[in-house]
């Protein structure tokens, strides 16, 4: 019989946003919070998209967490509260494969230092 497949020990979370401002924002906002090793931010993409029934086009900046599954929740409310927009991008994809010593630093930044 199958085993059950283990959740992922680390994600990359994916949003955009229309400044890189608020780019850095969110990622300095989560990265302080512990709710992200590390937040990577791209150059502008430009986004084409339907929104409230009209085609759009606008220019973004992407932002990449790098976060363990546990924290991917306190990660989420964290963006739907800080983003700007009224429905904004929140994906986690997993991460199939990582070195120890990465995963060992990932989850130590996003552990709570003992008092």
């Amino acid at each position: 019989m199958d085993q059950p497949l283990a959740a992922p020990p680390l994600l990359t979370v994916t949003t955009t946003t229309d400044s890189a401002d608020r780019a850095h924002s969110l990622a300095r906002g989560a990265v302080d919070a512990r709710l992200a090793a590390c937040a990577q931010i791209s150059a502008p993409v430009t986004s084409v998209y339907r929104w409230q029934g009209a085609l759009e086009t606008a220019t973004e900046w992407q932002v990449l967490f790098k976060t363990t599954a546990d924290r991917y929740d306190a990660l989420e409310a964290h963006l739907t509260e800080a983003h700007d927009y009224d429905t904004p991008e929140i994906i986690a994809t997993p991460v199939v494969r990582a070195s120890a010593a990465y995963t060992d630093w990932t989850r130590a930044q996003t552990t709570a230092p003992a008092p």
